[in-house]
């Protein structure tokens, strides 16, 4: 089998072209996945189907030596109405790869895919290899990594040791996301009291939600990270049950968005909240928390010789589920990310796939 790696680039091409002509939309990957596996069983690698996750591991898997998960996920956003290329049709012009989940990460999961192709077969690595192309990671779902490191079938082959190491691959540019921020979203209800508006009956909820709004815009968590900045909290949504112009609506539904630091736990700025807003309030989840990887370990520092530098990422990644010391790497922009006419440069996959196989040398 022919993996040298001018052709695993070149395999990698074309298997991004067929994944973006195949809609994946988060919970709804059963076509990408289907890919992703015939792809690697065309190579000659053991896979296997957990849902929608496609998961291996290397051929000379040791459960006494330590393991090292590569990662990335093939589930998409929906494309916005701004598109004016058709999101499903992978076209190649001036350098660039056109569609929907190129960038975001589709770039990544393909340059790893090809890494972990190119060291499947080799025996005497110091590392066992774990692939794991995931599902729902843009929703953040229970059916993607999650369900895979909680799958009794993942962990056999373990024999009861966790997983050591990642590398979750999105696009960072190639650089090292050594520390990333964690995701609360909160959402808050203002109970007020109907009313006909032209008699100025009622209490507006609206306006009592303004008051709750106001603290959020305000409001300064005072531990700022190095690494992530402070706290940063966003109201996205706001709405009312209540659509007739001449009623004063009794409730009004917001939404918060709040990205949190390594400073913080995720129940420390829930606490701060619910003392000092007066809307009814409800976590939706308190499982995606800030993540850091140390300086010293072993991933980062080989990443650091071939030139890269750490940073700490304002975006969410499955990073933020995985138990045990992720570094988040990969070629892309996050800046492309859910944008109209998403792309990725051919020359990033290229350049991804050399760069995740030369850090895994410095391993393995």
């Amino acid at each position: 089998m022919n993996n040298d790696l001018q052709t695993l680039q070149q395999e990698a091409i074309g298997l991004l072209k067929e994944l973006i002509t195949s809609p994946s939309f988060s919970k709804q990957e059963d076509q990408t996945a289907g890919i992703i596996s015939r792809y690697l069983a065309e190579k000659r690698l053991y896979t296997s189907r957990l849902g929608n996750n496609v998961i291996s591991f290397n051929q000379h898997f040791d459960a006494a030596k330590p393991t090292l998960l590569l990662n990335s996920h093939h589930d998409t956003v929906k494309p916005n109405s701004a598109y004016s290329k058709d999101p499903f049709k992978a076209i190649i012009d001036e350098g660039k790869l056109y569609g929907l989940g190129s960038n975001d990460a589709g770039g990544a999961l393909v340059s790893l895919i090809a890494a972990y192709v190119y060291f499947y077969h080799q025996p005497g690595l110091k590392y066992n290899l774990a692939l794991a192309a995931t599902a729902e990671e843009e929703v953040s779902g229970s059916g993607g990594i999650e369900m895979v490191l909680n799958s009794p079938y993942f962990n056999e082959p373990l024999k009861g040791k966790p997983i050591d190491c990642a590398i979750v691959g999105e696009p960072t540019l190639l650089q090292l996301a050594v520390a990333e921020r964690g995701l609360m979203v909160l959402d808050n209800v203002s109970i007020g009291k109907a009313g006909h508006a032209a008699r100025n009956e009622g209490e507006n909820a609206i306006y009592k939600a303004f008051k709750d709004i106001e603290w959020y815009k305000n409001h300064r968590f005072e531990k700022i990270s190095d690494l992530l900045g402070p706290v940063q909290m966003s109201i996205t949504v706001i709405e009312t049950e209540n659509k007739a112009h001449n009623v004063v609506p009794d409730k009004c539904h917001f939404i918060a968005d709040i990205r949190v630091n390594e400073k913080y736990s995720l129940e420390e700025v829930l606490d701060v909240v619910r003392k000092n807003v007066q809307s009814e309030i409800t976590p939706r989840s308190l499982r995606m928390r800030s993540t850091s990887i140390s300086l010293d370990h072993p991933l980062v520092k080989a990443g650091i010789s071939l030139g890269k530098s750490g940073y700490g990422s304002p975006t969410t990644s499955d990073k933020a589920l995985m138990p045990f010391p992720v570094l988040k790497v990969g070629p892309g922009d996050s800046a492309r990310s859910h944008t109209a006419d998403e792309f990725i440069y051919i020359q990033e996959i290229n350049d991804g796939i050399e760069f995740y196989i030369d850090l895994l040398k410095k391993l393995l």
